[in-house]
């Protein structure tokens, strides 16, 4: 005779039902993304407007670690400039118009350890170069995954090419004396830009996180690539709180420091946001 079934638990309406369980990243390959934007608007005594956007698609299991990313940013402001006659008067026209997109393939040798190749391509119509791209080799090692923290290294060769920004020199005379305004006595200055420089870098990569709270998370990643014509350093630290599963809000800080720079460019760019962001 067999045993009768046990009898089910009486309900309980104060009892919230069972979470519906998290999408394992395994049943799509180790797959994770993220999308960031960000929007800010001003009228009245000044006029106003930027927007950034970020996308990142990352990948790990046992035997690659894969990352995918594409950032913009663009901004118009009211501006102070010179017209034809010699008045200052204020326009509206663009101040920030920058995008970079890059990718990276890690195969693991071991859980720790992997092989990378790494691309990297930026435009920047207002920075220190026009454009700059990257294409580099190396080693990388994950020295701490938990679930609270995470810490890897990345370090190698690469070979990197970029355009300084377009710049004014003197403009000179067949003798080699600069040319000389007859009104005003002050040097003539012409438009000119830089011919495209290329050279071996040494590139790395350092990428930190850690868990503050069950919803609170703090990240950083420093990429260095050095070479002897031209130093570049980018750091992008971020504080992000989770509102739901999917949806949280994030506190950036970037700082980018190139060590050739054209007149009328400064070496470092520094940028700060605040972004609505969408995990999938």
């Amino acid at each position: 005779m067999a045993a009768p079934a046990p009898a089910a638990a009486p309900f309980d309406a104060n009892v919230p039902p069972p979470a519906p369980a998290a999408p394992d990243a395994a049943q799509n390959g180790g797959w994770t993304g993220s999308g960031e934007f960000g929007f800010a608007s001003s009228r009245g005594n000044s006029h106003t407007e930027n927007a950034n956007a970020k996308l990142g698609l990352s990948q790990e299991n046992e035997l690659w670690k894969n990352n995918i990313y594409l950032n913009g940013l663009r901004s118009k402001g009211e501006t102070s400039v010179t017209d034809a006659d010699g008045n200052t008067v204020d326009r509206f026209s663009t101040t920030a118009n920058r995008y970079d997109t890059g990718a990276s393939v890690g195969y693991k040798f071991d859980p720790r350890s992997y092989i990378v190749t790494a691309a990297r391509y930026e435009h920047d119509d207002f920075g220190a170069n026009l454009w700059q791209g990257i294409v580099s080799v190396g080693y990388g090692y994950i020295a701490l995954k938990n679930d609270r923290a995470e810490l890897s290294f990345e370090v190698g060769p690469g070979y990197k090419r970029y355009q300084p920004a377009k710049s004014t020199r003197p403009e000179l005379n067949a003798d080699g004396t600069p040319v000389v305004d007859p009104v005003t006595g002050a040097a003539v200055s012409v438009p000119y830009t830089p011919n495209t420089e290329g050279e071996v870098v040494g590139r790395s990569l350092i990428n930190g996180k850690y868990r503050l709270t069950e919803n609170t998370a703090l990240e950083d990643t420093l990429l260095i690539e050095a070479g002897s014509k031209n130093q570049y350093y980018q750091n992008d630290i971020g504080l992000s709180v989770s509102m739901t599963k999917k949806m949280a809000l994030k506190l950036g800080y970037q700082i980018r420091y190139n060590s050739d720079t054209q007149p009328g460019t400064v070496s470092t760019d520094k940028l700060m946001t605040t972004n609505l962001v969408y995990n999938f």
